[in-house]
């Protein structure tokens, strides 16, 4: 399995359209983490790159984000991927925390285009 992790430095971005980079973990069947790679951020905005398609040809099945709008939530899950939102802080914790179970869904949205 692969989770995608929208960071700027080692530390969760509130937004996953604006972040620096994505942190790509390869999480091994007895959920450890075995690799993290670095994927730079498409230029400009990154809701209406092609990194949803980008994700799905690197088989990333899970996001952990800050927020995003509904409309980058819909075009990540339609390539596959299911987006856990509200998640703050270094992004090797926030990974360990969801391989233990404890993070899910906030269900919040950016109500704009330039939410932070």
């Amino acid at each position: 399995m692969k989770i995608a992790v929208p960071v700027r430095g080692n530390v969760i971005d509130d937004h996953f359209g604006h972040c620096e980079a994505y942190a790509i973990y390869t999480i091994s069947d007895d959920k450890r983490v075995e690799n993290v790679e670095t994927l730079p951020s498409p230029q400009g905005c990154g809701c209406k790159s092609n990194i949803a398609s980008v994700f799905e040809e690197m088989g990333v099945k899970i996001m952990l984000a800050g927020n995003m709008g509904n409309g980058a939530l819909n075009v990540l899950n339609s390539h596959g991927v299911d987006v856990f939102r509200g998640c703050s802080g270094e992004a090797d914790m926030v990974v360990a925390s969801y391989l233990a179970g404890e993070i899910r869904d906030s269900g919040d949205a950016c109500a704009h285009h330039d939410c932070h």
